[in-house]
């Protein structure tokens, strides 16, 4: 017995010797700066153009659609037919209109019945406003839900388009304030998130789906659907991250994401956006689910899971219906709730967040973890994430989701008992070659000697 323990401990120490070797660190910021809790990595996502109620508006426990809910065809006709909540299921969508004219018919001035009657006249089927997915349509989603976080008080940052969300989700504020559009010149001097990292030595990148480094707001022209890229990345849109080397070296492709993850070099703070698996309509949502279970998947095969944050939202509500009314903390905000959820070793499990935050949480949320100050009012004043995570608790194994319900989900294999079956594979090994050029030795040294007997 005392035999076999030595053996065991063996085996143990050279599977720990070996998870050493093979093992990538983990990339703590890479200048050494402190954070006020364990999460040394953000991750965020922007998806596009879902309201909440679209996606999560059957989803059990949370403020979704409430029963009964039939929208007026013409709210300004009293009697007028009305609409009733309906699964899309595999039926095509069309692009909604989304921008800061829809959302005021749709809202009209807070009686939130013209979801419907603000598509009239626009080319588009207003009832498909009324459509929604479930558990059988987002099965991914939902089951990420179950084991993490879902906010269900999650507000677009403004009542607006695309342009207005993504600045107020890298700087706080819309970025123009006079229409939903990059201006001729740029952003200018107005601040950013990334403007705070680089003061203090925080590690960052910004990660871009199909990236072209040649497609900015100088040159967007002409490029049809690809000069959406500076939308979604506003970076794009300034000429300081333009003209200086060491700051649009951080503006990089997606695949350098898993390049990071493997090497163990991933970023304090990355954000990241879509190209062709945005999930915007007519876009593929499966597409999308399986661009978003890829990223969070290769997070959580990375050494950097145990330390991470993970959070993703979409960029607006795509015109789509949604029966909370937004609080209106401005002139620009805010706009109807999207779906967003949080996925972390330390985020609490399977809660609906009923917190009211906005992108800007996001931001505040990065704030406080490094101690940066804050960028601008609204993230001054806005609600953090932080409250989603739960400290107390030891950091959770990852697991990988299933893409199916009510199946169980797979545990990502230990990598200790991985290290351990190599050593045990390797020692066994070992023995058996040893033991095979013991066999050959010997046999070498009787055919020896019988050539020697027969030469004397």
């Amino acid at each position: 017995m005392k035999a076999l323990a030595r053996v065991v401990l063996l085996m143990v120490a050279s599977a720990a010797l070996i998870g050493l070797w093979a093992a990538p660190a983990i990339a703590d910021d890479e200048t050494g700066t402190s954070t006020a809790t364990p999460i040394k990595h953000v991750i965020t996502l922007m998806q596009e153009n879902h309201s909440f109620d679209n996606y999560f508006g059957t989803y059990p426990g949370a403020d979704g659609v409430p029963p009964g809910t039939c929208m007026p065809v013409d709210p300004t006709q009293p009697g007028s037919d009305c609409v009733e909540p309906f699964p899309i299921g595999d039926q095509p969508v069309v692009d909604l209109g989304h921008n800061r004219k829809v959302f005021s018919a749709q809202f009209r001035n807070g009686s939130m019945d013209g979801f419907v009657y603000a598509h009239r006249g626009s080319g588009n089927n207003g009832n498909l406003s009324m459509g929604y997915y479930d558990d059988h349509d987002l099965p991914y989603y939902w089951n990420v839900a179950d084991n993490y976080v879902l906010f269900d008080r999650f507000f677009s940052s403004a009542a607006g388009g695309s342009v207005w969300n993504h600045m107020y989700w890298i700087s706080g504020a819309p970025g123009n304030p006079v229409e939903d559009a990059i201006p001729p010149d740029g952003f200018g001097d107005l601040p950013t998130i990334f403007d705070r990292l680089e003061e203090s030595g925080v590690s960052w990148k910004f990660y871009v789906q199909n990236y072209d480094p040649d497609i900015t707001f100088r040159s967007r022209g002409g490029r049809g659907d690809r000069g959406s890229q500076v939308v979604w990345v506003p970076l794009l849109a300034y000429d300081r991250y333009l003209d200086d080397p060491q700051l649009f070296s951080h503006i990089v492709d997606l695949s350098e994401y898993y390049r990071d993850l493997e090497q163990g070099t991933l970023p304090a703070v990355s954000y990241i956006v879509p190209s062709g698996s945005s999930e915007h309509p007519p876009g593929s949502i499966q597409a999308g689910q399986r661009f978003v279970r890829t990223l969070i998947n290769s997070l959580m095969r990375s050494e950097a899971w145990g330390s991470s944050a993970f959070i993703w939202t979409y960029d607006d509500w795509g015109g789509w219906y949604d029966h909370v009314r937004p609080p209106v903390v401005d002139d620009f905000g805010y706009g109807f709730r999207v779906p967003a959820l949080l996925v972390s070793p330390y985020a609490k499990r399977g809660v609906v967040d009923n917190t009211v935050h906005d992108y800007t949480s996001i931001m505040k949320l990065i704030e406080q973890n490094w101690r940066l100050d804050a960028v601008a009012e609204r993230d001054a004043n806005a609600s953090s994430l932080i409250d989603a995570l739960d400290f107390t608790q030891p950091a959770r194994a990852p697991v990988l989701l299933d893409t199916e319900r009510g199946t169980s989900a797979l545990a990502e294999p230990n990598r200790l008992v991985i290290y351990a079956a190599y050593a045990i594979a390797a020692l066994l090994a070992a023995a058996l070659i040893g033991r095979a050029t013991g066999h050959l030795q010997r046999t070498i040294e009787v055919l020896r000697q019988r050539w020697e007997a027969r030469r004397g």
